[in-house]
């Protein structure tokens, strides 16, 4: 019985959720049920119970905000826990229409990938300004080379992914999940692929891009931060390499000119630079032994969290507990509100 969790992270978005809410499709062919997660994350415009009364099938609401990263990870801990087989993850201030939605799904449904994102042809979108699209296809350009996926929106938040990719991933950064989700789910080897979506205009700008040159250094950090992290041997062995060559050339030009012109002292401080570069060479194949040793206990921490994770979803099972109960200290500090709370009040409180 595929269950569709659709998770909205949200941040005073009440005036937006009403119309995300209700143009989410409930009966979608091949999946038997389609529920909604807001994840509130320390609005204060009521964007909790704004969310509920538009149909939101549960709320998890941060007591204060704690950005973009982590309100998408919460909103996969209780996808998780609501059983969810298929997990989408929107936007609340409706710049993707949920009539995508069934698009976005049917290649998973097809078995033919296991995370899907939507392709909002950035480059082409007027009211994306000249700047910004070039920088959008300039990312998602940088992303394909480095992790050799077809992804052609790489910032894309309109995204689909099975139940394994979801418990699989254990992101860090606090900035935002979209390039970081794309490394990891990529050096885990799952099938990703891209579906072209139309996209709405969006009426307030976006919280992420306070301005384009702290746009460019936060992005830029991170893709370096994420290159290292998730492929450190490519990384550190690549420019091991460059500097290893670069030593070796001044090195051998120094001989060179001792063979042709015996008085090298003109050179000697090419040598000495050719030298400096074999050492930092050597040093960086080195560090890549290393941070490839480091990635392997990394991945082994990453398989013993995803084996408590089915664990925890085998046990819940096991229990006999309905979809959505049995949530309590899943994630601390937050608080579940649902429909059957009296008043549309938390059902419980985690502190």
């Amino acid at each position: 019985m595929p269950l569709l969790v659709v998770q909205i992270p949200a941040l005073n978005e009440a005036g937006n959720l009403p119309e995300v809410i209700s143009t989410i499709p409930r009966d979608i062919p091949g999946l038997d049920e389609v529920k909604v997660l807001v994840i509130d994350d320390g609005s204060s415009d009521g964007t909790a119970q704004v969310a509920l009364e538009a149909g939101a099938d549960m709320v998890v609401r941060h007591p204060r905000n704690r950005g973009l990263a982590t309100a998408f990870a919460t909103g996969l801990h209780y996808s998780l826990a609501l059983g969810a087989d298929i997990i989408v993850n929107t936007d609340g201030d409706n710049q993707y229409p949920s009539q995508e939605i069934p698009a976005l799904v049917r290649p998973i449904l097809e078995g033919q990938a296991e995370m899907v994102i939507g392709d909002r042809k950035p480059g082409k979108l007027e009211h994306f300004s000249w700047l910004k699209q070039r920088l959008q296809n300039l990312g998602s350009r940088v992303v394909r080379t480095l992790t050799h996926d077809s992804i052609t929106d790489a910032t894309s938040g309109f995204r689909a992914l099975t139940r394994e990719v979801a418990m699989s991933l254990n992101l860090t950064s606090t900035y935002t999940y979209t390039l970081e989700s794309i490394f990891q789910a990529n050096s885990k080897c799952f099938n990703l692929a891209s579906v072209e979506i139309g996209v709405n205009e969006t009426k307030r700008k976006s919280r992420l891009m306070k301005s384009i040159p702290s746009y460019l250094l936060k992005s830029a950090r991170n893709l370096l931060t994420f290159w290292t992290m998730y492929k450190p041997m490519q990384v550190f062995s690549s420019l091991g390499t460059i500097l290893m060559l670069l030593g070796l050339f001044l090195v051998g030009r120094y001989f060179w000119f001792q063979l042709v012109a015996p008085d090298g002292a003109d050179h000697f401080a090419a040598l000495v630079i050719g030298a400096v570069a074999v050492v930092i060479g050597l040093f960086l194949f080195m560090l890549a032994l290393l941070a490839d040793f480091i990635g392997v206990i990394r991945t082994m921490l990453d398989n013993l969290s995803l084996r408590t994770r089915r664990l925890e979803l085998y046990t819940r099972q096991m229990a006999g507990h309905e979809l959505g109960q049995d949530v309590q200290g899943l994630v601390e500090g937050v608080e579940i509100l649902t429909p059957d709370s009296p008043s549309g009040g938390a059902e419980h409180a985690v502190q």
